[in-house]
């Protein structure tokens, strides 16, 4: 197991690595908040902004791995409030083309420092 780290992605917040490499051709990618690395805030502009700012975390990590999101095979997003799915769902359309990936969205009672929006993948380098 390799860890992957970049500081194009927030820092981890806890003993956990922005992502794994299982050496059996998995990518891991820790649940990415909607933190700006350059700021260390949150964006404005609701789960919109929230959603694609955790895109770009995610996509900076595959990166640094040698990876994109084409790579993903499956998302988990978890959502602060299942009514923001819509608009979460319509940024997350932009990030990924056919074949889509593999996805669950759940609520969940409340995320990390408050964020509305929370997203993990793996990714394949087969």
């Amino acid at each position: 197991m390799k860890p992957i780290s970049t500081a194009a992605a927030p820092a981890a917040i806890g003993p956990y690595s922005q992502a794994v490499d299982s050496g059996c051709g998995l990518v891991f990618v820790s649940g990415q908040l909607p933190i700006d690395p350059a700021t260390g805030a949150f964006p404005e502009g609701g789960v919109e902004a929230q959603t694609r700012q955790s895109l770009l975390n995610a996509r900076a990590i595959l990166e640094e791995a040698g990876l994109s999101l084409a790579n993903v095979v499956k998302t988990t997003v978890f959502l602060a409030d299942m009514g923001d799915f819509a608009a979460m769902n319509g940024v997350y359309a932009q990030f990924f083309a056919e074949p889509f990936p593999a996805r669950s969205a759940v609520a969940v009672k409340t995320l990390p420092k408050g964020a509305l929006v929370e997203i993990e993948c793996i990714a394949s380098r087969g």
